[in-house]
């Protein structure tokens, strides 16, 4: 009696995980196919310029992200931060803006996003030769972690949202890096459509890290910022926010390293303005 109780418990639990996705698609389906408020499509239009710089097919597809979006990550205001409607959209349409035509689970490990008013103060223990533990404040505009967190300062969201051609977002760059993490910790190999693809990602990825690297060194011009040379990982999230702000100048400079952005976001910016 007990094997058999025991049995069909596991039945039970295997078809629950089985038709788990099943359910979550047809929920999600549910929640893109209501009316995109009134209200909502007036932030975008006013206060995301890259909203406005979308073809109409990408609005759409957009939108319907965005619903999914707010519908299943939370907000959390920090400081004496009031959330509102302008800051979860601001803060998601550009986030949704890095999932647009290829297939999503809409950042699966993530599960809030503080938002701050200002850049905001992170502690970190430094460990010295010698075993030496110190303490180690830093001043962020974003942070992103592994474990389902996205932090945001709103001021620098603003400012950034409000100029979107010169190459900085905090949005975009923290974003990235939950990209990067849905395989492990950030590596600057996000999730690629072919095991094939890693090569030539590789070989393209790391030349221009280490042009980057030289270019930081000898305080020499780059596109991207000298912050995108302190491991792979920010190089792909600086890259990220160029991509997006800056894709003619990226065609121009650094063609190979637009077209693999290009190929993995299925998206060519360059068209769009």
């Amino acid at each position: 009696m007990m094997i058999a109780l025991i049995f069909l418990l596991s039945t039970v639990a295997i078809a629950w995980v089985a038709t788990s996705q099943v359910r979550l698609t047809h929920r999600r389906q549910r929640i893109a196919n209501k009316p995109f408020p009134r209200q909502w499509r007036k932030i975008l239009q006013t206060k995301v310029p890259y909203y406005r710089h979308l073809p109409a097919d990408l609005q759409l597809q957009l939108k319907k992200h965005i619903q999914i979006f707010l519908d299943e990550k939370a907000f959390v205001g920090c400081d004496g931060m009031v959330i509102n409607d302008e800051i979860r959209l601001t803060i998601a349409s550009q986030a949704c803006l890095l999932l647009l035509n290829r297939p999503t689970n809409y950042y699966p490990k993530l599960r809030k996003i503080l938002v701050y008013p200002s850049p905001f103060i992170v502690s970190n223990q430094m460990v010295a030769q010698g075993g030496v533990v110190s303490e180690q404040q830093r001043v962020l505009a974003g942070e992103s972690w592994e474990t389902g967190t996205v932090i945001l300062s709103w001021q620098t969201t603003q400012k950034d949202t409000a100029n979107p051609c010169d190459g900085s977002n905090v949005v975009l760059h923290e974003f990235a890096h939950q990209l990067d993490q849905e395989t492990g910790p950030a590596n600057g190999a996000p999730q690629l459509d072919n095991t094939e693809d890693y090569q030539q990602w590789s070989q393209v990825l790391a030349n221009e890290f280490e042009r980057l690297q030289n270019a930081a060194h000898s305080h020499e011009y780059s596109l991207f910022s000298y912050y995108g040379a302190t491991n792979p990982a920010e190089f792909f999230a600086v890259i990220t926010e160029v991509f997006f702000e800056r894709p003619h100048a990226l065609f121009a400079e650094h063609r190979h390293l637009y077209l693999q952005l290009s190929h993995f976001f299925k998206l060519d910016p360059v068209n769009w303005h």
